[in-house]
Order: C-alpha cells, then sequence, then structure tokens
C-alpha cells in the first residue's frame, strides 16, 4: 500500500514562501523607487533551481549577516514573485499580466539563465512564448523587437504556431536587421559592397525561417525581391518561377507548410481567418472584407462530431434552439473543408424552413484562402431542413446532407427543389470530423439604443445586450443604422 500527501507538501511549501520565517536569502527585485525585498530559503532554491545551487556554491556569493544576497534590478517585483512561487509549488498565475509584462518575463536574464543550465522553468518559457506567437503584436509592434537577442528572434521565426502573415514576419525581420547596423541607409539600391555583406551576415540565420511560398506575389516582388543581393541566388529563382507558374504547380523541393494560427475559437478544424470569412460572407460583403483582427462576431463551439458523438440526437442535443449556427466539416483524405451558414436555429420539428441568408461554402485546399467558393440561398421552401433523425441539413436537392454516417451533396438532380448553386462539393464523402458552431455578437455597438416594437418604445443604456427573444420579429434603430432579429437571427441591414 502507498500514500500520496505530495499536494500537502506542495501547500506546505507555499506557506513557507508566504510566512517569511526562518529565510536566509535575500533578494533585491526592480531598481530605484520600485525595488522590493523578497526573502527565500536556500534549502529549496538549491533543490529546485540549478541557477541558484551554482550561485550557492560560490563563495564570491555575497553575504550579509549570514543570509545570501541577490539583485535582479533588471526583472520587476511582480514577475519575480512569480518566478519564486513557481519555484516553491509549481504554480504559475499569469492571468493579471499585461501583454508587456509577460514580453519582460519571456527576456527575462535569469530565466533564460535558469532554461539553460535546467529546463526547471520550461513551462513557464513555453507558456511566455505561447503568449507571444498567440498575440504577435504585444512583442513585433513594441519598441523592444529591435532589441532581441537573435537567438530568441530565430527561436520565434521557428515556430509553426507564430501568429502573422508571412510578409510581416518579413518585414519585421528586415527592421531588426538594419537596427543591428543603424548606420546602414534604408535604400538598397544605394548599398555599396561593405553594406551588402554585412547584411548578407546578419540576415544569413534566419532567411531559412521565412516561409517565402507564402507571401503573395505582390508582396513578394514590392518587398522581398529588392533584397535579392542578400539572399542565395537559387532561392529568388525558384520562388519567382513559382509565381510565374500557372497555379504554382512548379515542383519545388522543400516548401515549408504555411504556419498553424492559433484559433482564439474553439475550432480544431480551421483557424482565425476562416472565421474572418464566414463574417464576411454571412453579411454578404467580399470575403477578405474582415480580417482576423476585426472579426465582428464571437463564435462559440456547441458541437463536435468527435468530442460529443457522430450521432444525430447528439447533434440535435447540442445545437437545438441555440441561434445562429455555422457547420465546418473536414473531408477525410483530403485538405478540403465544407460547411454551411443556418441563420435561423436548428430543431427536430421535422420541417423545412425558407431563407435567403443561408449559404453553403467551400474550400479546396483549407491553407488556401483563395480556393473557397461561397454559395447562398435561392430562398425557396428547402433551403433548410430540420428533421430528428438526421444532423445538418440544407437544400431540397439534398444540397449538403448528413446521414448514416455519410455526407452527401446534390443527391437528388431537380433544379426545381435545389436551393443552392453547385460549388464543387463532392457528391458523397467521408469525413475526420465536424464543427457546429453558435454565432454572437463580438463587440459593443451601441451603448444608448433606442429600442421599438410595433408602438412600443424604450431607451435602455448598457455596455453590451444579449439576445433572449420570443417574437417573431423585432427592429432596432442604434443610431449607426437598423438591425433585425427574425427568429433569433441577427442581421445588419444598413
Amino acid at each position: 500500500m502507498s500514500f500520496d500527501y505530495s499536494q500537502e507538501v506542495i501547500k506546505d511549501y507555499e506557506k513557507l514562501l508566504e510566512s517569511d520565517e526562518e529565510y536566509n536569502v535575500v533578494i533585491y527585485a526592480g531598481e530605484g523607487k520600485k525595488v522590493k525585498e523578497i526573502h527565500a530559503h536556500s534549502n529549496i532554491l538549491r533543490i529546485r533551481s540549478q541557477y541558484f545551487r551554482t550561485a550557492f556554491s560560490n563563495e564570491s556569493t555575497k553575504k550579509k549577516d549570514g543570509k545570501f544576497i541577490f539583485n535582479f534590478p533588471n526583472i520587476s517585483p511582480q514577475l519575480f514573485e512569480i518566478i519564486l512561487r513557481f519555484i516553491y509549488c509549481g504554480k504559475i498565475n499569469l492571468a493579471n499580466l499585461q501583454g508587456s509584462d509577460i514580453l519582460k518575463l519571456l527576456i527575462a536574464k535569469f530565466l533564460k539563465q535558469s532554461i539553460n543550465m535546467k529546463p526547471l522553468l520550461s513551462d513557464l518559457w513555453n507558456y511566455c512564448l505561447e503568449e507571444i506567437c498567440t498575440k504577435p503584436d504585444t512583442l513585433f509592434k513594441s519598441d523592444k523587437f529591435i532589441n532581441l537577442k537573435a537567438p530568441l528572434l530565430e527561436l520565434l521565426l521557428k515556430r509553426d504556431d507564430l501568429s502573422l502573415d508571412e510578409i510581416v514576419i518579413w518585414d519585421s525581420l528586415v527592421k531588426w536587421c538594419f537596427s543591428q547596423h543603424p548606420s546602414i541607409q534604408k535604400d538598397v539600391k544605394k548599398w555599396n559592397k561593405e553594406e551588402i555583406v554585412i547584411m548578407e551576415r546578419t540576415i544569413y540565420r534566419f532567411t531559412p525561417l521565412i516561409r517565402f511560398y507564402h507571401i503573395p506575389s505582390a508582396d513578394f516582388i514590392a518587398k522581398v525581391y529588392p533584397f535579392k543581393k542578400i539572399m542565395p541566388e537559387d532561392l529568388i529563382d525558384n520562388i519567382l518561377a513559382f509565381h510565374m507558374t500557372p497555379d504554382n504547380q512548379l515542383n519545388v523541393n522543400n516548401i515549408q507548410p504555411p504556419r498553424k494560427l492559433k484559433c482564439i475559437y474553439d475550432s480544431i478544424i480551421i483557424n482565425n481567418k476562416h472565421f474572418a470569412i464566414f463574417s464576411s460572407w454571412i453579411e454578404k460583403k467580399n470575403q477578405f472584407h474582415y480580417n482576423e483582427k476585426n472579426i465582428p462576431y464571437n463564435f462559440n463551439l456547441l458541437y463536435r462530431a468527435s468530442r460529443d458523438g457522430n450521432t444525430a440526437a447528439a447533434f440535435h442535443t447540442k445545437c437545438d434552439n441555440k441561434g445562429v449556427t455555422i457547420v465546418i466539416v473536414k473531408i477525410t483524405n483530403s485538405e478540403q473543408i465544407v460547411g454551411g451558414y443556418n441563420p435561423l436555429y436548428w430543431d427536430s420539428h421535422n420541417a423545412w424552413e425558407s431563407t435567403y441568408d443561408s449559404l453553403l461554402f467551400s474550400f479546396i485546399d483549407k491553407n488556401d484562402l483563395q480556393s473557397a467558393k461561397v454559395s447562398y440561398s435561392n430562398g425557396n421552401q428547402y433551403s433548410i431542413r430540420n428533421c430528428p433523425s438526421v444532423s445538418p441539413a440544407f437544400g431540397g436537392s439534398i444540397d449538403l446532407f448528413f446521414n448514416n454516417n455519410e455526407w452527401c451533396s446534390n443527391s437528388i438532380k431537380n433544379s426545381s427543389v435545389s436551393s443552392y448553386p453547385e460549388i464543387g462539393i463532392p457528391a458523397r464523402f467521408k469525413a475526420d470530423d465536424f464543427e457546429v458552431t453558435e454565432l454572437g455578437l463580438g463587440r459593443t455597438w451601441f451603448s444608448t439604443p433606442n429600442i421599438s416594437f410595433d408602438s412600443l418604445a424604450l431607451d435602455v443604456s448598457f455596455d453590451s445586450l444579449a439576445f433572449d427573444i420570443g417574437f417573431n420579429s423585432l427592429d432596432l434603430d442604434v443610431g449607426y443604422g437598423s438591425y433585425a432579429l427574425d427568429r433569433y437571427r441577427f442581421r445588419w441591414i444598413g
């Protein structure tokens, strides 16, 4: 028989840290008026950190009144207390940190030294890197970006989850290279041989990390090609040939895949850029009207087949009467994704619904946004099918339909009942997975709207608005245009 009291031990360590009892280490974090004295215990630091273990063994380490003295002027007290708590009890709480604080934590000399000596703080380090990659503007638009050391910049550029367009990454790299040699003129055409050699050596280690084949041709010509003198000649030639070949079918070896942008919404099939396109399509605008930084909606995952059960019953349990939804399907043995938008709501009443605002979509390659196609409903009575024995169903010709573990499209060749023009969705296919995401307002568009219903007018003041309405329709005039709700549908009229 064995017993595990590890949690109690961790709690005791945490109490010891907070109690300040019998400390023999004094740490001064911060500098000037912001310096703070922090107390710790050498036995715990010695066991848990290679950095401190080495320091305690060094006879030159400062001691006063029998206590070890350390100074960390480049780390704020708040950040050091986070690190110290992690050393004592393995807890990290970064919820209240701003992006700039996370950046400071990432580049803290003490943290880097600790990790280089022993991967004790690797979780904390990885968290910081993931935060930067998820919210890269925190770093890449910061004044501190140009001060990054080359190894850290190299580490970031290697990551697949760096959520930036490749051309933005390239522009940032160029900016960083110039900052390392401020005397070099910005006009590339005027560089002398010495300047070319200097910049070539500076950028050399980073060039293989840029995914040039995923930079649009116009951006490549305008922003990359001018620097051809400091880049491998064969690389430039291959990229030019790639863009000049129809459909980019040139056989080029070692093309890196696009970065896997981390989705701020809960999806294992698509990323933020797809949600931006959905937002544009929903409002019947050009598919690139919105981008991942100005998506006007929230997307809340209701159902995932692999998680909740790949049955009609599971689908209806999770999705019925939830409001506006998007269905997203990943086709097996393919990069193609297909799906549809239901501006009404799913239910189990075994009836057809009519709407002009529903749509079907297809991405031949989910990594190629240019491969996207959209098809809007013609408004006939078969736009949406609600049936308890099947999962999502769009269109009278079974324009997109899931039943008995198989997806179908345009199974009934009858133009009189078809609701959507064909966009190349396979007639029959299996899916790796499919998701249903609920659509909601993503930002506060109004603060003091005037809500009118028939002759009733109400003046309401609030910062955000949530609807739970049983009326068939409701019109709102909020000062910026008119909105309409139709069977729980939120729609911008203009």
